[in-house]
């Protein structure tokens, strides 16, 4: 296996952009042959060091208990390949991110450690049996801002075709047709000058109307929401937030809403979106960064520039269930890098340029999505004199019991402050998958409110 050679002749893809979704029948023949269902190269590449789908993780790790909230690492035994550090970036640089090599020349003591790439994700029969029906049934419309209710089910695009396709896919990427329940999570901040800060301990229910096609109560307009109960710090024990968003923005506006125990009563916040900075995360991610990206694509042009391979973090179980104590996980400038798992993926590449008249913090964002839609990604954010400010990175930790591709743990940089923020959804207790979807009643905000507030 020469990985290094693969890297050197990495090839962007120029891909044509058409402004409408649905591809042709003949094109998309090629859905369960050349490619996966869920359109990812099912081969993998020349050299192997990126290996073809098989359907993901197929046998179940020895110790795993399901139902305990934690997901054993299925590669435990295995040692990274190589290591990028500050003295080797060029060798590796057409598949790093710009944010990937400043953070490295930046600080010294941060590596990369370069493992096996494993393909881990999978997902129901259903979701795929729909994700193919989509390639030529699923549109958007409103110049991409919106997609049609017909789309539910399955993943929105698995031949995009223009960059707002390809975030669609990220926005609805496939996390179960339940909820997951996330218990204790914690936001951390780090600042300059080294010191961790709390900024967050929540529990967070997500929930994905989108593919509960057989839920009676189910708003078909609705795509995902979310909500957050804050158990600490002690200032703002009790607040609740909660996002709702539709699959045309257009029409439906985001449903954002906020509870503070001192007012006694759910406020709506429209504030919830854009740039606004995000308060649990010590305001160094805004909100329509959240999971690499959330929120309507109104205030962007996005550009769907091609596919290349690049490293990103991948099965990050050891991150995400090894190292979640912050003593641990956590150094003064950056994460520990004994803590991570990188892997040569290929991703779809998308530009996204403010549009002139909009105002945003950034000018310019460059995404790096994982062709497999695990949720796994990373981008580059671009302040208004063009100078990197932000670099995300998003880790995929399949579910692999429940055929679940999930992401767990979130790094973003603030390279113009100096300082980071880290979330990692597990770090006191674990996630639990719900067996069924709770009702429309129990989702209310009214109702959640009255329910967690009674803990």
């Amino acid at each position: 296996m020469n990985i290094k050679k693969s890297i050197a002749s990495c090839v962007l893809v120029s891909l044509a952009l058409p402004a409408m979704a649905a591809v042709s029948a003949d094109e998309a023949k090629q859905l369960g042959t050349t490619l996966t269902p869920f359109g990812a190269i099912k081969a993998g590449n020349a050299s192997g060091s990126i290996p073809p789908y098989t359907g993901g993780l197929a046998k179940l790790p020895a110790g795993f208990k399901p139902g305990s909230g934690a997901w054993v690492d299925p590669f435990q035994d295995e040692k990274p390949l190589f290591r990028i550090d500050s003295k080797n970036i060029d060798k590796y640089a057409s598949s790093l991110s710009e944010g990937q090599k400043q953070i490295l020349q930046k600080f010294p003591g941060y590596y990369l450690d370069v493992y096996p790439s494993h393909r881990t994700a999978s997902y129901p029969a259903k979701v795929l049996q729909a994700t193919v029906r989509n390639a030529t049934g699923c549109k958007s419309g409103k110049d991409g801002l919106a997609i049609e209710q017909d789309c539910r089910g399955g993943l929105p695009f698995p031949i995009p075709k223009t960059g707002r396709e390809a975030m669609w896919n990220q926005l609805l990427r496939y996390q179960g047709d339940t909820s997951v329940l996330t218990a204790n999570s914690r936001s951390w901040v780090i600042d300059s000058t080294g010191r961790m800060i709390m900024t967050a301990q929540q529990q967070t229910l997500t929930d994905s109307p989108y593919y509960q096609t057989e839920v009676a109560d189910r708003d078909p307009a609705m795509g995902w929401r979310t909500y957050s109960h804050t158990q600490a710090p002690a200032r703002r024990v009790g607040e609740m937030t909660g996002l709702i968003d539709f699959l045309d923005p257009t029409e439906k506006v985001r449903r954002a809403w906020t509870y503070t125990p001192g007012q006694r009563r759910v406020k709506l916040a429209p504030e919830f979106s854009y740039d606004t900075p995000i308060a649990s995360m010590g305001g160094v991610i805004v909100f329509d960064e959240l999971f690499v990206f959330s929120g309507k694509m109104d205030r962007f042009d996005f550009k769907l520039v091609g596919k290349k391979e690049m490293f990103l973090p991948y099965n990050m179980y050891r991150g995400v269930f090894d190292c979640p104590a912050p003593e641990k996980a956590l150094l003064p400038q950056h994460t520990n890098p004994a803590c991570e798992r990188w892997e040569l993926h290929r991703v779809w590449v998308v530009e996204a340029t403010l549009k002139p008249g909009m105002r945003h913090a950034y000018s310019k964002r460059v995404y790096y999505l994982d062709e497999d839609l695990s949720g796994a990604g990373m981008f580059d954010a671009f302040d208004q004199e063009g100078q990197l400010h932000r670099a995300l990175f998003n880790g995929a930790t399949p579910f692999y019991d429940v055929a679940i591709p999930w992401a767990a743990r979130t790094v973003v940089y603030d390279l113009n402050r100096n300082m980071y923020t880290y979330l990692n959804d597990v770090t006191l207790g674990g996630f639990k998958v719900a067996p069924q979807a709770r009702t429309e009643r129990e989702l209310n905000p009214e109702a959640v409110v009255a329910r967690e507030s009674s803990r």
